[in-house]
């Protein structure tokens, strides 16, 4: 049966401007990361996809080596193009990234230009796309010189291979850095992707400054800590959980008591807020106007749904926001 999506999607999603650019993104948008490689059925994949569509979700983030295996997400994701996304093409934003190991020998890793063309390539033929919205930049390479890595990324736009690129793991001076670079190049740098939540806020000392200076999006990976802020570990750890049956990102020995009586204190603000720790989360995230977007994941349909009700919530009071640092600093 064709794909139809939902008529009233663009009403359901929240749009926030890229940094100074003239490209918008959804307020919530879905990473391919966990979920999109051979350990999850096709079909539970595609419900994902459609899910997140028909709420407005226009925005698609994959990397070379997401998987698994390396390649898969991407492999799996060309073939949901040709079913599903090749009419709505062009309502979509979809990214992809290279910068971690990828293909055994010197060329398959890190910042080269030798490597990033060529992953790139070898992505658009898996997705069976032409060009991609947004190529980053994985990781910095400190043994590749910044010119190289950026003079890549500004080959890349101008070829037409991605309309957009983006960094993500940078600090905040490799960013200044690289921002000044792809400035001096003609192609501004147009987003960064770093990981950020409520626990983890390393970003905020120095890089979300750089980021409001240099008029460069923000999209937060990992915004409920890989699933610890949410409610499924507040009583310990489900054995359908992504801790027990795909531990390459959580594992069980992650969940500690020390940050489950952390989460449980911040529930109990979440509860007399009416809403779910992980939508409490999400705003958090989103109360900075520097970040754009924040890249959730899900394994179930409903966890999209619930996650994109979070914009639905009075924002966070100046006492909520207060009552959560202490909570967290305690």
């Amino acid at each position: 049966m064709n794909y139809l999506p939902a008529s009233d999607r663009y009403e359901r999603m929240s749009y926030r401007r890229c940094g100074r650019s003239g490209l918008l993104l959804p307020a919530i948008s879905l990473g391919l990361w966990h979920n999109f490689g051979n350990i999850t059925p096709f079909g539970q994949q595609q419900s994902l996809l459609r899910k997140a569509f028909d709420l407005g979700i226009t925005h698609f983030d994959l990397a070379n080596n997401y998987g698994p295996p390396y390649g898969e997400a991407e492999r799996n994701f060309g073939v949901h193009m040709d079913r599903d996304w090749r009419p709505h093409r062009d309502e979509l934003i979809i990214s992809t990234k290279a910068g971690y190991d990828m293909w055994q020998g010197p060329y398959g890793n890190n910042g080269s230009r030798k490597y990033l063309i060529a992953s790139l390539d070898q992505s658009l033929k898996r997705m069976h796309l032409d060009y991609v919205d947004i190529f980053y930049h994985h990781r910095p390479d400190p043994n590749t010189p910044i010119e190289e890595t950026m003079g890549a990324l500004d080959h890349i736009v101008r070829s037409g291979k991605a309309l957009y690129v983006g960094v993500s793991n940078y600090n905040a001076e490799q960013t200044a850095i690289a921002a000044e670079t792809l400035r001096r190049l003609g192609t501004p740098m147009l987003i960064h992707q770093p990981n950020y939540s409520m626990m983890n806020r390393s970003i905020e000392h120095g890089l979300t400054q750089v980021l409001e200076d240099e008029g460069i999006g923000c999209i937060a990976f990992a915004p409920l800590r890989n699933g610890i802020l949410t409610n499924r570990y507040l009583n310990g750890t489900p054995a359908d959980s992504r801790a027990v049956h795909d531990p390459r990102y959580l594992k069980e020995r992650d969940v500690t008591e020390e940050r489950l009586a952390l989460v449980r204190a911040l529930n109990e603000i979440a509860l007399r807020r009416g809403q779910t720790m992980a939508q409490m989360a999400l705003q958090w995230t989103l109360r900075d106007p520097v970040v754009t977007s924040a890249l959730i994941g899900a394994s179930k349909p409903e966890q999209i749904e619930e996650n994109v009700r979070a914009l639905t919530y009075e924002p966070l009071t100046d006492e909520e926001l207060a009552e959560i640092d202490r909570i967290l600093m305690s």
